[in-house]
């Protein structure tokens, strides 16, 4: 239900983003609103990304993590870039988290496996 809902609500952007995946022109354009100066020549081919959004059920996206546990496993989601230069925030807050959860002491040390 969420992705219909933003679907439905973006539907013009969403348009408006594929004419530029598929319009050199149309990106052109669009970057000479920041850099007047670009020509074709400028603009070379590369690889595409793909980030992935989490969607709320009313289709508004999740700008923060998503911390669930399911019995003895904790899961993050929704960890957005530039999430690697906050990683060690984030091991935090797992920590702190698997702390609160699952009752651990963080102060004794740990066996390696």
């Amino acid at each position: 239900p969420g992705f219909r809902k933003l679907a439905l609500k973006y539907w013009r952007v969403g348009l408006e983003e594929m004419y530029r995946d598929f319009s050199k022109a149309g990106f052109l354009k669009a970057l000479q609103r920041y850099m007047p100066e670009l020509r074709p020549a400028d603009l070379l081919p590369g690889p595409a990304g793909v980030r992935a959004q989490a969607l709320a059920p009313n289709g508004t996206l999740v700008d923060d993590f998503v911390v669930d546990q399911q019995g003895g496993v904790l899961h993050v989601r929704n960890a957005p870039s530039p999430a690697a230069t906050s990683s060690l925030a984030i091991a935090e807050m797992i920590v702190n988290t698997a702390e609160r959860n699952f009752t651990l002491d963080s102060t004794k040390p740990r066996k390696r496996l």
